[in-house]
């Protein structure tokens, strides 16, 4: 796993991190090595969102809109609505 060092290196590694920081500082490295790991991971996984994101707008704009079928003249069948803003019209007279 990690090349050439054994399992002596390794313990002599851990026991000089120990004496550097102390034991009441071990969990506080670790707590603060985890958040680093999980905010790179999320910045990584975001940022293949947002490109996939831009590819699909590029996309998008690439294509050219469907045809409107000449046929039909500007007046026929048109439906005109009202906004529903709760403003209603006013009762006749």
């Amino acid at each position: 796993m990690f090349g050439s060092l054994g399992f002596t290196e390794l313990v002599l590694i851990l026991f000089i991190v120990l004496i550097i920081f102390g034991a009441g500082k071990l969990p506080q490295l670790g707590e603060g090595l985890g958040k680093a790991i999980k905010g790179f991971k999320k910045s990584v996984h975001e940022a293949d969102a947002i490109e996939a994101e831009a590819q699909a707008q590029v996309a998008a704009q690439q294509q050219p809109p469907p045809p409107q079928p000449a046929s039909a003249s500007p007046t026929q069948g048109t439906v005109v609505s009202q906004s529903t803003t709760g403003v209603q019209p006013a009762p006749p007279a």
